[in-house]
């Protein structure tokens, strides 16, 4: 059993480091294509809407805490 955390994070390795070359591959050829304006305008809206989404989590999150009695203080 010591073999399986070293087989699976072997493959966990490689397949998340061929999925990044692979991304990396395509929106550099995507940038080339369409120019590089509408890649940057595209990552604009995808960290805009990334963070506004982690906004209402936090939001949601506190106030249901304080809705279900939680402390929060330190």
């Amino acid at each position: 059993m010591d073999w399986v955390p070293i087989v699976f994070g072997t493959f966990k390795v490689v397949a998340l480091l061929t999925a990044m070359f692979f991304a990396i591959k395509w929106h550099y050829d995507q940038g080339e294509k369409g120019g590089t304006r509408a890649v940057l305008l595209a990552g604009a809206k995808v960290a805009a809407i990334f963070v506004l989404a982690l906004l209402c989590l936090g939001f949601v999150t506190f106030f249901l805490s304080k809705a279900l009695g939680l402390n929060l203080s330190y």
